[in-house]
C-alpha cells in the first residue's frame, strides 16, 4: 500500500521519497510472494484444513516459547466455548519448535510448522503478518472455517468469553489500533482479531504491516477490508495497562488488560529480569491455571 499522493510534502517530493517508498514496497512484496509460495509439510496442511472446515477456529501464532502456549491452550479450553484452536508455529529454531510441538500434542492441539520465514530477525512485525497471510492462503481460505480469529501466543483469557459470539452481524472485530503518526486509516491488533468467513473469503487480505503509512501488523487489510466498514459498529472492550512491578518502569515490565484477557507483551531486559517477569505471569494466572 502506497501513501495517498496527497499525504506527500513538497520536502519528500525534493527527496525523492515516493521514488524510494515504491521501491521498498516493490522490493518487500517481491520477498513476500516467495515465501507465500512455499507448500509447507502436506500432510499437515491437508489435517488442518480438515480440522477447521466448518467450525470456529482460533489460530495462535507461536514464536519460540512453549511455556505460554501451554497455558494459552488450557485457558483457551477452560473459558471459550467449544472451537478448533491451532498453533501455527513461526519458530526459526528446531528446538524451540520441538518443545511448542510438544505442547500442542500433550494438550491435543493441532500443531503445524510454517516454512522458514525471510523476515524472522529482520522485521519482527512483517515476520508475523506474512505468516498470518500463510496461515489465510494455504489452510484458512482453501478449509471455509465458519469464523476464524488470531491469537498472539502471550495473552491469556481468565474468565468466560465468547469472541466468536460477538461477531453476529459483523464481518470483523478486534482490538482497533489506529495508524501511527495521525491521518487516514485504522487496522485490528494482529493479537486478537477476529473474522467471519463469509464475509471476508471474497476479500484480497493482507495480514502484513505497512510501516511506510504508519499502520503494523495487520494494517494491510486497511484497504480491502477496513475502510468499507464502520467502526463504530464494532464492539470495543475496555485495555487497560497493569503496573506489574514497584520498582521497574511500566515501559520495561509493561502488562495489558484487554478485557478479562492478561497480555504479556513480550519478555524484554537481561535474563534476570526475563525470569522475573515470567514469574510474575505464572503468579498472575496460577488460579487460573489450577484447575484446567
Amino acid at each position: 500500500m502506497l501513501k495517498p499522493i496527497r499525504e506527500w510534502t513538497a520536502r519528500d517530493v525534493l527527496r525523492l521519497r515516493p521514488l524510494t517508498h515504491r521501491y521498498k514496497a516493490a522490493r518487500s512484496a517481491l520477498v513476500d510472494r516467495r515465501f507465500l509460495a512455499k507448500a509447507g509439510d502436506v500432510a499437515e496442511v491437508a489435517a488442518l484444513r480438515a480440522a477447521v472446515a466448518g467450525k470456529n477456529a482460533a489460530i495462535t501464532m507461536a514464536f519460540q516459547d512453549a511455556e505460554v502456549i501451554d497455558w494459552q491452550i488450557r485457558l483457551v479450553r477452560k473459558y471459550l466455548p467449544p472451537l478448533v484452536h491451532v498453533i501455527v508455529d513461526n519458530s526459526p529454531g528446531d528446538g524451540e519448535a520441538a518443545a511448542i510441538r510438544a505442547a500442542a500434542v500433550r494438550n491435543d492441539c493441532p500443531y503445524l510448522r510454517l516454512p522458514p520465514n525471510p523476515w524472522t530477525g529482520v522485521h519482527a512485525s512483517r515476520s508475523h503478518g506474512q505468516a498470518m497471510n500463510w496461515v489465510w492462503r494455504h489452510v484458512l481460505k482453501p478449509a471455509g472455517p465458519a469464523a476464524f480469529g488470531f491469537l498472539d501466543h502471550d495473552i491469556f483469557p481468565t474468565a468466560p468469553d465468547d469472541p466468536f459470539g460477538a461477531l453476529a452481524g459483523l464481518p470483523f472485530h478486534g482490538d482497533i489500533r489506529d495508524r501511527q503518526g495521525g491521518g487516514e486509516g485504522w487496522y485490528l491488533w494482529a493479537g486478537y482479531s477476529f473474522f467471519d468467513f463469509a464475509q471476508v473469503q471474497g476479500k484480497a487480505l493482507d495480514f502484513g504491516p505497512h510501516w511506510l503509512v504508519g499502520l503494523d501488523t495487520g494494517g494491510g487489510n486497511w484497504m480491502p477490508l477496513y475502510r468499507h466498514v464502520d467502526r463504530a459498529r464494532l464492539p470495543v472492550r475496555p485495555v487497560r495497562d497493569l503496573q506489574a512491578f514497584d520498582d521497574v518502569s511500566q515501559r520495561e515490565a509493561y502488562y495489558g488488560w484487554h478485557g478479562s484477557w492478561l497480555h504479556e507483551v513480550g519478555i524484554g531486559g537481561g535474563r534476570a529480569f526475563q525470569g522475573r517477569k515470567r514469574a510474575m505471569t505464572a503468579s498472575l494466572l496460577a488460579a487460573h491455571l489450577g484447575d484446567s
